[in-house]
C-alpha cells in the first residue's frame, strides 16, 4: 500500500501489526528521450508492486539524488551529498520513531548509492532496526534478464524505456547508438559531459519490444519482493 494512500490513523493501525516499509529513491535527471523522472518512476513503481500482496506501506519516493555530472541538462536537479545524505538520515530517523524496524531502500538511481554506506552507519546506531538496501535496476536476476536480451545496455537506453517512462509523440531513433567510454565519462566535467553524451544515451538501441521489458519488470517486482519476505537477520 502506498502511504498517499493512507492516512495516520491506518499506519497505527498497521505498526501493530507489522514494522516493514520500503522507502524507494530516484532522482531527477536527464535519460535522454525519456522522462526526466526515470528513476524516480521506476523505483516508486516496482517497490509498490512488490509490497502490495504483502500489504507493507510504501513511502514516496524521494525524488531529488545525486546528479552533478548532468548539470548541463536542463531539469537536471542535484543535492550535494552531505545534503542528500542528512535527508535521508531524518527519514530513517523519523521512520525508527514511529516503530518501522525493518527499512527496505529501493533505489534507481546509480549516484545514490553513498546511501548504502549511510544506512550501515546508520544501523550501528540503532540496535534493533534493519535496512536492506536494494539497487533493483542491476539486482543479481534483473540484470541478467537484461545481459539475456540485450547485452548493450546502460543510462537512457532501451532497458530503461518503458511504457511509463517514455513520453508521448516522441520518436526514437532506430538505430543502436555505440557504448560511451566510461572511464573518461568519469573524468568530465558537466557542460563536457553534455557535449560526449550528445543525446544523453550512454549506448545501446533506445527502445526495444515492450513484451521484453515485460520479462524484466516481473523479474525486478519479484526480486524486490523477495527481499520484503526473507529473513532481516
Amino acid at each position: 500500500m502506498r502511504i498517499s494512500e493512507t492516512n495516520w490513523m491506518m499506519v497505527e493501525e498497521y505498526l501493530k501489526r507489522d514494522d516493514r516499509c520500503a522507502l524507494p529513491l530516484g532522482s531527477t535527471e536527464q535519460h535522454c528521450y525519456l522522462s526526466l523522472s526515470v528513476d524516480s518512476i521506476l523505483s516508486e513503481r516496482i517497490a509498490a508492486e512488490a509490497a502490495e500482496p504483502l500489504g507493507v506501506p510504501v513511502f514516496p519516493v524521494l525524488a531529488y539524488g545525486i546528479t552533478p555530472y548532468f548539470r548541463a541538462f536542463p531539469g537536471t536537479i542535484t543535492l550535494r551529498v552531505e545534503t542528500y545524505l542528512s535527508i535521508l538520515r531524518d527519514i530513517l530517523d523519523a521512520m525508527a520513531e514511529q516503530g518501522f524496524k525493518r527499512i527496505l531502500i529501493v533505489n534507481g538511481h546509480g549516484g545514490n548509492t553513498p546511501t548504502q554506506s549511510l544506512a550501515a552507519e546508520w544501523m550501528a546506531d540503532h540496535s534493533g532496526i534493519r535496512i536492506k538496501f536494494h539497487n533493483w535496476w542491476n539486482a543479481p536476476k534483473v540484470w541478467a534478464q537484461v545481459q539475456a536480451i540485450d547485452p548493450v545496455a546502460s543510462h537512457a537506453s532501451w532497458m530503461e524505456n518503458f511504457p511509463w517512462t517514455r513520453l508521448a509523440n516522441i520518436d526514437m531513433p532506430r538505430e543502436q547508438k555505440p557504448m560511451s567510454d566510461l572511464e573518461r565519462l568519469r573524468q568530465l566535467d558537466p557542460k563536457s559531459v553534455r557535449e560526449y553524451l550528445r543525446d544523453g544515451n550512454y549506448g545501446g538501441r533506445y527502445q526495444r519490444d515492450d513484451e521484453e521489458m515485460m520479462k524484466i519488470w516481473r523479474v525486478g517486482v519479484e526480486e524486490t519482493r523477495a527481499l520484503l519476505t526473507a529473513p532481516w537477520n
